[in-house]
């Protein structure tokens, strides 16, 4: 009857890199998406007090920044004292509130950490605290420079 060969598998035993430009490409968009770059444009001038002893916090996603100082007007001026959180100026302290209330909803363990210029009246501080305090974010800290 009939005859049969064998016949030898002819594969090429290099890998196939054609999927490689699109392994790398899901990859950089994932670490795009997942990567989480905060960054302020300051409309107030702060200069920090210096401090004896500080204390680094780690987790920087949990921090919500409230910067107290004067206003930073053109032409290197400065102006009155403003209240700023995250981009926006904040005209009425009571703002302050509702703001932090609502941050501290997305996250529970929310730190308000209060950059002030050190040339600010403490009036606006404790305003700012007190209206903390009615929003129910109880842990603040206050940014310092280290004392040398």
């Amino acid at each position: 009857m009939g005859h049969f060969e064998k016949k030898s598998a002819k594969s090429d035993p290099t890998i196939s890199l054609t999927a490689m430009p699109d392994i790398i490409f899901m990859l950089l968009i994932f670490f795009m998406v997942t990567t989480v770059l905060r960054e302020v444009t300051l409309q107030v001038q702060v200069n920090y007090t210096r401090a004896e002893n500080i204390e680094k916090i780690e987790q920087k996603r949990l921090v919500s920044y409230i910067y107290v100082g004067p206003e930073k007007l053109q032409g290197n001026r400065v102006g009155n004292t403003k209240i700023q959180i995250d981009d926006a100026i904040i005209d009425d302290v009571g703002a302050v509130q509702q703001l932090m209330y609502d941050k501290l909803k997305e996250e529970p363990r929310l730190i308000v950490s209060l950059r002030v210029h050190d040339e600010t009246e403490f009036g606006i501080v404790t305003d700012i605290q007190q209206e903390l305090r009615e929003a129910g974010t109880l842990r603040i800290n206050y940014s310092t420079k280290q004392e040398m």
